[in-house]
């Protein structure tokens, strides 16, 4: 078939049958919506072009420019789209922590805003806030911007409730299946989830319909922590019959099975929704007289996450393994200092510390004298071994001390007088402690 316009080629992405010999699911067939066929590579071409596509004309005529809180796909999605009327954009980020988002939203010429990571800044007047921002910046210059506001956006559920969902069903009908009793899809925005669960359940009214959230204190690239999701507008707890959290790890080992089993390169994302999907659904009864039907949202491509797994599983690319991540034992063994005593021992042991926050959060306030190592560049460096010279205790800060538990605890176990402080840079700055400024 030929098209004439790369908008053309948006939705109508395949439905695959998972093997069953792979996945192991007895009276399980379930199958995997490949929104990674879309022509930017997700899920998010979907919402983008829904968001912009009956206001394109004006914008340009108007030569307006986007501004978007996104850290990914659909920050390219919005950029290619827009490149093709001379339409730019600025994406305005808690943080980029996929170094190829980063380079890729460059390569496309994306004005790129990092904030402070969410809690990270101890400056209570510091713009930290995603939204904040955009609403600061928009206001300033009403006519200069458009807003899409994916997470805000009802177009966003409404581009999957006319496109994906219609097309799950009608996949399902022209193959002749007539019960659906499952839809598995990781959580950011959850348009998608909300959008394709509603069209489906017109149809398939029993649905049971499952968000998949990262662990609270992990990361997994284009879905939020559990803690994360209340933040999201279009967020509906009571829409879901379950949320299902997994971890990295997890996420990664399905990740690979999707690959290596089924031929399917998705990325770590749909690896999280597919573990879950798998867990879910070798416990759920199995009608009596039929399958199980699942179907699993496969929302993006494998290749824009190779450093995560890089970093993640060095093994998997000829290096040594990282060392196993400290589990609640160790973190709840590694030593703490308090405000008062890092400052005593700042005063006579000459300790070193390590604020792993990002860097503008680093530039607002830090410990005098603090190193400034992000903590995504802190694991891969302590996947080699602890950089710190022994002879000096190494205490490691954070927002309010949680993920700084873990590199102590890394640390400690490696033999290092190691600490971090309790409360994090929080507690420095409310003990009455001074912060130093810049870089």
């Amino acid at each position: 078939m030929v098209y004439t316009h790369i908008t053309e080629l948006i939705g109508n992405t395949p439905l695959l049958r998972l093997d069953p010999a792979i996945h192991g699911l007895a009276d399980v067939d379930l199958y995997a919506k490949l929104e990674s066929h879309n022509p930017f590579g997700s899920v998010k071409d979907r919402v983008a072009w829904a968001m912009i596509r009956a206001d394109l004309d004006r914008i340009a005529a108007d030569g307006q420019s986007f501004i978007e809180a996104s850290s990914g796909n659909t920050a390219k999605a919005l950029r290619v789209l827009g490149a093709l009327h001379g339409i730019p954009l600025r994406a305005v980020t808690n943080r980029i922590r996929v170094s190829e988002v980063r380079q890729l939203l460059q390569l496309l010429g994306t004005e790129i805003v990092e904030l402070p990571g969410l809690s990270e800044c101890p400056d209570p007047h510091a713009a930290d806030d995603v939204s904040a921002v955009i609403a600061q910046t928009t206001g300033q210059a009403p006519g200069r911007w458009f807003h899409p506001s994916q997470y805000t956006n009802d177009r966003n559920i409404e581009a999957h409730l006319d496109g994906t969902g219609t097309e799950i069903a009608d996949d399902l009908a022209e193959a002749g299946i007539a019960h659906l009793d499952y839809l598995v899809g990781g959580l950011g925005t959850s348009g998608s989830t909300r959008g394709t669960a509603t069209a489906l359940l017109a149809r398939h009214p029993g649905l049971r319909t499952i968000g998949v959230v990262s662990d609270r204190f992990d990361f997994i690239p284009g879905i939020r922590s559990e803690r994360e999701m209340w933040d999201v507008g279009l967020f509906r707890p009571d829409f879901y019959d379950d949320i299902v959290t997994v971890d990295s790890a997890a996420a990664i080992e399905a990740t690979l099975e999707l690959v290596r089993g089924y031929g399917v390169l998705a990325g770590p994302t749909s690896g999280a929704g597919y573990a879950a999907a798998l867990r879910t659904l070798a416990d759920a009864p199995r009608p009596p007289d039929r399958p199980l039907v699942a179907v699993l949202i496969v929302c993006d491509r494998l290749e824009p996450y190779l450093s995560y797994f890089a970093k993640r599983r060095p093994d998997l690319f000829g290096k040594a393994a990282a060392p196993a991540a400290p589990g609640p034992d160790d973190t709840d063994a590694a030593p703490t200092l308090t405000p008062a005593a890092l400052a005593e021992l700042d005063r006579t042991g000459r300790p070193t510390v390590v604020d792993t926050r990002g860097a503008m959060a680093y530039r607002v306030g830090h410990v005098p004298g603090a190193l400034n190592i992000r903590d995504d560049q802190l694991d891969e460096m302590l996947a080699q071994g602890v950089p710190f010279p022994r002879s000096r205790p190494v205490v490691f800060v954070c927002p309010v001390g949680e993920t700084s538990l873990r590199f102590a605890a890394l640390a400690h176990r490696a033999g290092y007088d190691a600490f971090s402080l309790a409360g994090g840079i929080v507690a420095w700055r409310d003990a009455g402690y001074p912060l130093e400024r810049g870089n």
